[in-house]
This record gives structure tokens, C-alpha cells and sequence, in this order.
């Protein structure tokens, strides 16, 4: 019989890892984007914040992926903590010296997610070698819960500081989180790689041919396959709101961009974190990944159209509880599904080929389109139509394979299943997207 999550002594230390993370993660969400909108006064550039939070999985996200099946996992993730932590702090420095710009706390915030795309390729496939795939639903939610409960009450703590702090300032938060997550990294035991011996040595042609591996599976396997796209699609809307949200909360909703009443507008997201990871457990043990994935959908789109359509704060708190149930359920049952299904030696590759085709074009397409469309037809119009595109992400799925594939039995018949070694050929912050957060 399996140790209890809760006694499993690396199971905790990587949970501590990214609860901190999360921690620090959180505040920079709404700091970064209240300092560029205080620094530049622009709701064009502030939505620049959530394509730099996006275009580095489009970068980097395959080759990461690649690097991280060849790599020690552990050393990776501690690496790229301390790259992230210097890249955030230097914008409390600059502040401090009077040197700061809103190009520079935009530059800093893509160089931290740069940093954490690496992190990620490795911290999946770490995550099964930690707790085995019998537990990943399980673990997954655990740290999701935790990970919520930061989203309740981090973004409102936050929002009443910057009545009285520099975001600038804040960020050091961040800084200091990354580094706690190192070194918790580093203390787990557990061997977080198999062994890579008998690899071909590392050259361009080779790299790009395990790229190619994993985008094969990806694109092979049914059940994955349609996860991203659902993925690219809800990244879409998520995207579309989030680099909208404070000018949204400042000009449709009245409240401002500081105080109790901004802070907990985004801090109502972790009410709904907190009640689907408590929720998941049981409903796995009734359905798999995939069908809760689209009894989720269908709501999610549902109430994003609510709350961008509304002008009464009330409302918006409310209904986002719902988006938050909704769209996080989707987030967690797609990571679970696609950690289930993908061999050892793919889960890094198949991870980021996923977010970067999920969150990589699909975040970064989404910030930069509510970004035109906020100039072109007003901040109302353009918020509800790219959230409008998550009512297509639910059309899609429901007549896509997921209705027939179960992920907890591998659910593709053409593809190897999970941990059989057999390859294929030769898958926010306060609000949408946390699941690439740091």
C-alpha cells in the first residue's frame, strides 16, 4: 500500500515548492499589470503583460520540453527558480534607483516566465516519478487546492497593499519565492529521471528529431490531441479577459485598480480553485479526466459571457466563483489526463508541445487580439468576444473524441500506453491560465 500523500516526505517537499511559488506568483499577477498600467496609463500595453506571460512557451516550449526527458530534472527546476528570481528582482532594484520603465517591467515578467518554461517541462514529468501515476489525479489536486486558497486571499491582500505600496516593491515577494522553491527542489530524495544512458549525443538534428517525437505522440494520440486544442481554445478566452482584467475592474466595474473590493474580484478565482480540487478526488473515482472535462466546458463559457457582460461588481464576484469551478476544472483534469497517458521518456516533450500550442499560441493570440480589439471596438465588445470563444472550446470538445476516450484506461487503442516505453512514430495567476504560473 501506498504512503499518504500527506506522510510522503518529497510529495511535500515539491507541494511546499509550488505553494510558494504560487505564493509569489500570485502577487506579481497583480502587481506586474497595475505597474504597467500606472506606469504607461495604456490598457493596450498592460494587456502586453499576459503575450509575455504566453510568447516564451511559443519560443522556447518544444526545445524545453526536449532538453528537460534528456536532463536531471532536479537540476533544471533549480536553475531555472534562481534565473527567475534574479530576472523579478531586478525591478524592485530598479525602482529603488529611479531607473524604472514599463519596458523594463515587461521585459523582466517575460524572462521570469523564459525561465519558468523550463522549470515546467521538468516539474511534469517529476510529479509521476514522485508519487507514481496511480496518484497524479490526487496529487494534482492537492497542490490545486492549497494552490486556490493562496488565490483567495494572496490577490486581496495584495490589492489593499497597493494602497500603500509600490507594485514595484511587491514583486520582491516573487523574487523571494523562487528561491525558497529551489532549494526545496533540491532537498527531495526521490530520483526525479530515469536513467538516460544510451542516448545519441546532443546535436541540433537530434534535438529536433526528439521534438518531433513528442509532436507526433501528441498529434497520434486522440484523447491528447483534442485536449489541446480545447487547450488553445480556452487559452484564447482566458488570455482575452486577464489582459483586459484592470481596466476592466477600473472602467466597467468602477472599483479601481487598488483596495478591497480589486483585490477580492481577483481573489474570488481561488474560491472556485478551492472547491474543484476538493471536488476532484471523488469525481475521479466516477468519471475519468475526459468526460469531466466536458461537463466543465460547457459551464465555463457560460459564465465568462456573464461576467464581462455585467456592470455591477456583485455580479462579477459571484459568477466568478462559478468561472472559477468551471475553467480550473478543465485546467485539472486535462494535466491529469495528459500525465496518465504519456510515457516516461515523452512527458516533457508531450507537456510543453501541448502548452505551447495550448498557451503558447493560444495565450499569447488571445492578449494580443483583446489587445487590438480593445482599440478598435471599445474594452466591453472586445472582452466578450474573445471570451466568447470558450463556448466554441465546449462545441468543439463535445464533438471531438474525448466523448469516448477514458483516460484512466490510456484511452487511445492506436498509442502505446502510459509507462510501456514504446514510443509513437520512432499537452493563472488569479484568474485564467494559473496553471502556467510558476
Amino acid at each position: 500500500m501506498s504512503t499518504p500523500l500527506r506522510r510522503d516526505r518529497d510529495f511535500r517537499r515539491y507541494w511546499l515548492a509550488r505553494e510558494v511559488s504560487i505564493m509569489g506568483t500570485l502577487v506579481t499577477a497583480v502587481a506586474l499589470p497595475v505597474l504597467v498600467y500606472r506606469l504607461s496609463g495604456s490598457p493596450s500595453l498592460t494587456a502586453l503583460i499576459a503575450v509575455v506571460e504566453g510568447l516564451p512557451y511559443l519560443l522556447l516550449g518544444l526545445f524545453s520540453g526536449a532538453l528537460s526527458d534528456r536532463l536531471d530534472r532536479r537540476r533544471v527546476m533549480v536553475v531555472a527558480d534562481l534565473v527567475a528570481a534574479v530576472a523579478i528582482v531586478s525591478v524592485p532594484l530598479a525602482h529603488w534607483f529611479g531607473t524604472l520603465t514599463a519596458p523594463h517591467a515587461l521585459a523582466a515578467g517575460f524572462l521570469t516566465q523564459a525561465a519558468f518554461v523550463f522549470f515546467d517541462g521538468a516539474a511534469f514529468g517529476a510529479l509521476p516519478a514522485i508519487v507514481g501515476r496511480d496518484r497524479i489525479g490526487e496529487a494534482n489536486a492537492a497542490i490545486w487546492g492549497v494552490g486556490s486558497f493562496l488565490d483567495l486571499g494572496v490577490p486581496m491582500a495584495t490589492g489593499v497593499l497597493l494602497a500603500f505600496v509600490d507594485p514595484a516593491v511587491l514583486l520582491g515577494i516573487d523574487a523571494l519565492s523562487f528561491v525558497v522553491s529551489a532549494a526545496c527542489v533540491f532537498t527531495i530524495r526521490a530520483r526525479l529521471s530515469q536513467n538516460r544512458s544510451g542516448l545519441p549525443p546532443l546535436s541540433p538534428r537530434v534535438l529536433v528529431g526528439e521534438v518531433g517525437e513528442g509532436l507526433r505522440f501528441l498529434w497520434r494520440h486522440a484523447g491528447v490531441r483534442s485536449q489541446t486544442v480545447v487547450g488553445f481554445l480556452l487559452s484564447l478566452s482566458g488570455a482575452g479577459f486577464m489582459s483586459l482584467s484592470v481596466p476592466f475592474a477600473d472602467r466597467l466595474l468602477g472599483v479601481g485598480t487598488s483596495g478591497w473590493r480589486f483585490g477580492l474580484l481577483f481573489a474570488v478565482w481561488g474560491v472556485g480553485g478551492m472547491l474543484v480540487a476538493g471536488m476532484t478526488p471523488w469525481l475521479l473515482r466516477h468519471l475519468s479526466p475526459n468526460r469531466l472535462t466536458l461537463l466543465w466546458l460547457p459551464v465555463a463559457g457560460v459564465a465568462g459571457i456573464v461576467v464581462t457582460t455585467t456592470s455591477t461588481w456583485l455580479v462579477a464576484v459571484v459568477v466568478m466563483v462559478v468561472w472559477g469551478i468551471s475553467y480550473q476544472g478543465v485546467i485539472l483534469n486535462s494535466m491529469t489526463y495528459r500525465q496518465q497517458v504519456t510515457p516516461e521518456r515523452l512527458l516533457g516533450r508531450v507537456n510543453t508541445a501541448g502548452r505551447m500550442l495550448s498557451f503558447g499560441v493560444g495565450w499569447t493570440g488571445g492578449a494580443l487580439g483583446a489587445s487590438a480589439l480593445a482599440g478598435l471596438v471599445g474594452l466591453r465588445v472586445a472582452l466578450v468576444s474573445v471570451v466568447g470563444v470558450g463556448l466554441l472550446a465546449a462545441v468543439f470538445a463535445w464533438l471531438s473524441p474525448l466523448r469516448r476516450l477514458d483516460g484512466r484506461a490510456g484511452g487511445d487503442p492506436d498509442v502505446a500506453p502510459a509507462g510501456s516505453g514504446v514510443g509513437v512514430g520512432a499537452g493563472v495567476g488569479p484568474g485564467p491560465g494559473r496553471e502556467a504560473g510558476s
